[in-house]
């Protein structure tokens, strides 16, 4: 059987694992085992982070509608509740964006919750 060794997979592996690790502080850059533990945690941080974001700009979404709403002296369940009762779609994402740019025509959505 012949002999292998691993010195060209082994440095593709380290390469990579460096060209991921640049930019990172001190020995996380240069030395591969440092580098591989920082380049997975790096990882997992940046799912985590993608998920984050959608409930992030879901927040941001409300606090928008709850601060026009507070202006009318709603409440957020109350005009939620509303929407639903009245049955028009409309998500959080267009109605913040209507409630900042266009407080006309978020007016006539209150109106038509409360009639």
């Amino acid at each position: 059987m012949a002999r292998v060794k691993k010195g060209l997979t082994k440095g593709k592996r380290h390469k990579k694992i460096l060209k991921s690790a640049k930019g990172y502080r001190g020995a996380r850059s240069r030395l591969v085992r440092t580098a591989k533990e920082a380049v997975l945690h790096a990882g997992a941080y940046a799912f985590a982070g993608r998920k984050q974001k959608k409930r992030q700009k879901r927040s941001l979404w409300i606090t928008k509608i709850s601060a026009a709403l507070n202006k009318e002296e709603i409440s957020y369940n109350k005009f939620i509740g509303g929407l639903k009762k009245a049955e028009i779609s409309l998500d959080r994402k267009i109605l913040a964006d209507i409630a900042l740019s266009d407080p006309d025509t978020f007016k006539q959505i209150l109106a038509k919750i409360k009639s």
